[in-house]
């Protein structure tokens, strides 16, 4: 079985489709995992790696209110860092990674919180009309055991992304075929 990073590069080349990559807690491990997979060359554009609060803001153009007032570890933040990369990057998918794994709490936030997003073209049954999702995830084990579950964590929603793309576009083939119903 393929690795979930070789699966997102060859539904995202089979597409026509990009992916960039925002990551903080995971320090381009996202990035790293996914050029490792043969052909990554055709689907990744690149990644920010934005460590620092203000660079979510800078670069990323995470809300600097939000930031403020959450801190970086929060479910928006998250979302706000995916589409951003999307966009700086100009792809059809962005991914974010934002969290804390230790060995200190940030912000309030304990060891362990972690905050996945991938934003997208438009899929119905992923979330709103913009095609994002974020997952919260309360994570266990050491900081390098949380990094890594963090990247296959936004890969795994990434695929799911994928797929239910795949399933709205058949979806509206179907009805397509089936003269409107």
């Amino acid at each position: 079985m393929s690795s979930p990073a070789t699966e997102v590069v060859r539904l995202l080349t089979v597409r026509g489709e990009t992916l960039a990559v925002a990551e903080s807690l995971t320090g381009g491990l996202v990035a790293a995992e996914v050029t490792a997979a043969p052909g990554a060359s055709v689907a990744f554009r690149g990644a920010v790696i934005a460590y620092a609060t203000e660079l979510k803001h800078r670069l990323l153009g995470v809300d600097d209110t939000l930031l403020a007032e959450r801190g970086a570890v929060d479910p928006q933040v998250a979302a706000q860092m995916a589409a951003g990369v999307r966009k700086a990057l100009g792809t059809d998918w962005g991914i974010a990674t934002t969290g804390v794994a230790g060995p200190e709490p940030q912000d309030g936030k304990p060891v362990g919180t972690v905050f996945v997003a991938v934003d997208g073209p438009s899929a119905p049954d992923f979330g709103n009309t913009g095609g994002g999702k974020v997952t919260a995830l309360r994570l266990n084990g050491d900081r390098a055991e949380i990094r890594m579950e963090s990247v296959r964590s936004v890969l795994a929603l990434l695929l799911e992304g994928l797929a239910s793309e795949q399933t709205g576009n058949e979806r509206a083939q179907d009805t397509e075929r089936n003269g409107g119903f």
